[in-house]
């Protein structure tokens, strides 16, 4: 199979080399063919060396890598990949587990796969692509998926309408492409969540906080909680099972209190220790209805592209600064950024400065991150998006 060839300058095929799985536009030398976002590229070197093959698209990012070796990618192609992702998933504990049904089986970069991601909710897939290549194979994906699960998938649900890049010129609906299901709920340790995959953020629930929930839990006896940007309730109802005497979550957005409610309700039926309020998570706190001993601040990404991480950092130490004050002494602090622009580093010192201000003497607990079914690709550090601290704060 013939496909169109990408060039490099000289000295730019040493981050591909190094495995790193993206072209920048500005590598590139000369393009051998016709080429539209989407299509199958080779990446060659200055001396016409076969270095990689992926797909094109339009932006700084010129070719996403999803093979260093030549190769044919076909349904038999894609199976091997997701039956490699399945495999890690195995390894963590994640399949077949009585006590949780809900994980990520395709994280991007971090499997191979650039430009997707793949939700497992029960036996339901929901699929997001936020790349036209991966977009434009979708259906050999849908099957490719099929035969790597077999009878464990009954569905795939594409969640694609909100991703895929707005130039590309591409109408993409949201939908079920295999498969049907009027069952939403799914199972996280134990305990129970509807999933909003039509309507909801990403595909329905923030997996990749799975074992920061459960860590929040065992810190949760007796104390008054506040979960600000609670979306869907996660760390809600997980310290309301680790016996906590009031929690109360706070969205700006109603759908997300109105699931909040639900999936309270699914797992402590007409338990009064819970009250949720669509208010905004900045106003909420400068107000804050009682004296809270543990506070959750789970913001959605303050910064998606480098240009605004001053704007993000400035936001960062404003909310963390406002929690670290208004908290009772002895009270803690979950606090995390998912925006991929935002390093460790960068978070931790936003922090640092936050606590800095208040006057405040603060400890590290523990240093959180994403769990082993959002790999991090080695070659590859902006895969590794969340992290997290837990604080002490006298």
């Amino acid at each position: 199979m013939e496909f169109a060839k990408i060039i490099l300058k000289p000295g730019k095929e040493q981050s591909i080399l190094r495995f790193h799985p993206w072209i920048f536009s500005g590598a590139i030398k000369s393009v051998s063919g016709e080429i539209e976002e989407g299509d199958i590229v080779e990446v060659l070197d200055s001396n016409n060396n076969f270095l990689a093959i992926g797909h094109s698209q339009i932006g700084s990012i010129a070719v996403r890598i999803f093979s260093f070796t030549p190769v044919t990618p076909d349904e038999n192609f894609w199976e091997e990949k997701i039956r490699k992702a399945l495999d890690v998933r195995k390894k963590s504990g994640l399949i077949n587990n009585p006590e949780t049904d809900a994980y990520r089986l395709i994280h991007a970069e971090g499997d191979g796969m650039p430009g997707l991601i793949v939700d497992m909710y029960n036996q339901t897939a929901v699929m997001q692509i936020h790349t036209v290549g991966m977009y434009l194979i979708k259906d050999t994906l849908c099957k490719a998926l099929q035969n790597a699960m077999g009878p464990e998938l009954k569905a795939i649900y594409n969640k694609s309408e909100g991703t895929i890049p707005y130039k590309a010129n591409i109408t993409a609906e949201n939908g079920f492409l295999y498969g049907k299901t009027e069952d939403k709920t799914a199972i996280e340790n134990g305990l129970r969540f509807n999933v909003d995959y039509e309507k909801g953020q990403k595909t329905g629930f923030f997996v990749d906080q799975r074992e920061n929930r459960a860590l929040l839990e065992k810190y949760s006896k007796d104390k008054k909680v506040l979960n600000l940007f609670c979306y869907t309730g996660g760390f809600s109802f997980y310290a309301l099972r680790g016996g906590a005497s009031l929690v109360h979550s706070v969205d700006s957005s109603e759908r997300a209190i109105e699931l909040t409610r639900e999936n309270v309700e699914l797992n402590f039926p007409g338990d009064e220790r819970h009250q949720a309020f669509a208010e905004d998570a900045f106003k909420f706190l400068n107000a804050p209805k009682e004296d809270y001993d543990l506070m959750i601040l789970d913001p959605p990404a303050f910064a998606k592209h480098l240009n605004v991480v001053p704007n993000a950092l400035q936001g960062y130490r404003k909310l963390n600064a406002k929690a670290i004050e208004k908290i009772k002494p002895g009270g803690i602090i979950f606090t995390f950024s998912c925006s991929q622009v935002i390093s460790k580093d960068a978070f931790r010192k936003a922090v640092f400065s936050a606590a800095a201000k208040t006057g405040r003497f603060v400890r590290i607990l523990h240093q959180l991150e994403q769990p082993a079914d959002h790999p991090v690709n080695i070659y590859h550090p902006e895969s590794e998006y969340l992290k997290g601290l837990v604080l002490f704060v006298e």
